[in-house]
């Protein structure tokens, strides 16, 4: 739940508090609430205050005004609204707070899962730049002799292959992050279509309720004229009675347009955590741009060996073996 709400609430409990207590609602002030709660702004305070206050006056007025089984069934009734509808939006307030801890936790998941790729991406070029090195000299004991020519031509034969897998296996990791992003966004779309559906269908149902206290309302004033219908005075009451009851309605209207505007504002955070997503897609197809890179440069070396002596060769037998030995490994 919200910190207003909550201030508003515990406003009104505290109100009711005083007034039983023995307090006169005209006599209740913003610090007697603020000493009360001890928390929320005191415009907040005030502005709840007064709304309960006005409440009050209304519901005194009905009281003077209508027969006391009505007076007593309409304030019941109107109680039993005001409490739903601080249930409902409560209720609310939470699960959206719920849907979007899920989403930012499902955020954090995927940035890890990045940082893994980026780990792996890395790892990869390491092992590249490693094996651009022995290229280069398997190329260099190309040049030295003829008969050691097979052997490094195995050698970048092994080298290339080990390239071609270590290829392979980024670009079928890639293909994984881009279908668990895929599958990521589309979860996102669903819960919000279902969260937006969700929202529309409770609003429709408050609508539906406030029409339906409407109609009561008005099936009692008119009963109310009927039973006074000889007072002209009392029929002058009971159409300012009407007016109150058309005021709380447009109030409740008012407070369903507030819910919309905070489901606007959690799909305003589910966008943020999609632009989140396409970020680290496109840092993922940075990273693949790289290897790219790295793969051309170690084409280029491949296709223009650098000489070495034929002395150096002859000098050094064990060390040629050991390097073959290697890259097979």
């Amino acid at each position: 739940m919200s910190r207003i709400s909550d201030t508003r609430i515990r406003t009104r409990e505290a109100a009711a508090h005083l007034v039983a207590a023995g307090r006169h609602p005209h006599e209740l002030t913003v610090d007697l609430i603020y000493a009360e709660i001890r928390q929320g702004s005191r415009t907040t305070i005030n502005d709840e205050l007064k709304l309960w206050k006005d409440e009050q006056a209304r519901n005194d007025a009905l009281a003077a005004a209508l027969p006391a089984p009505v007076a007593d069934a309409m304030r019941l009734l109107w109680a039993l609204a005001v409490k739903h509808g601080e249930q409902v939006f409560a209720a609310r307030g939470e699960e959206l707070e719920h849907e979007a801890a899920d989403a930012t936790a499902r955020a954090e998941s995927l940035a890890i899962a990045l940082t893994a790729l980026e780990a792996q991406a890395q790892t990869l070029r390491t092992q590249l730049e490693e094996r651009e090195i022995r290229l280069a000299a398997a190329a260099a004991e190309l040049a030295r002799t003829q008969a050691e020519r097979a052997a490094a031509l195995q050698t970048a034969q092994a080298v290339a292959t080990e390239r071609d897998a270590a290829r392979t296996e980024a670009q079928q990791a890639q293909q994984v992050l881009q279908d668990a992003h895929a599958r990521a966004l589309e979860e996102l779309r669903t819960e919000h279509a279902v969260r937006e559906a969700a929202l529309r269908a409770q609003i429709d149902q408050a609508a539906s309720r406030l029409e339906s206290v409407q109609k009561h309302v008005m099936l009692q004033t008119e009963e109310a004229r009927d039973a006074q219908r000889r007072a002209e005075t009392a029929l002058t009451k009971a159409r300012q009675r009407n007016e109150q009851l058309v005021g709380d309605a447009q109030r409740l209207a008012a407070e369903a347009a507030e819910q919309r505007r905070l489901a606007e504002r959690h799909e305003k955070q589910l966008a943020s955590v999609i632009d989140e997503a396409r970020e680290l897609r496109r840092e993922r197809d940075t990273l693949a741009q790289q290897v790219a890179s790295l793969q051309g440069q170690l084409k280029e070396l491949k296709a223009h060996p650098q000489p070495a002596t034929h002395g150096q060769a002859k000098r050094n037998p064990d060390s040629r073996g050991a390097r073959s030995r290697t890259k097979m490994s």
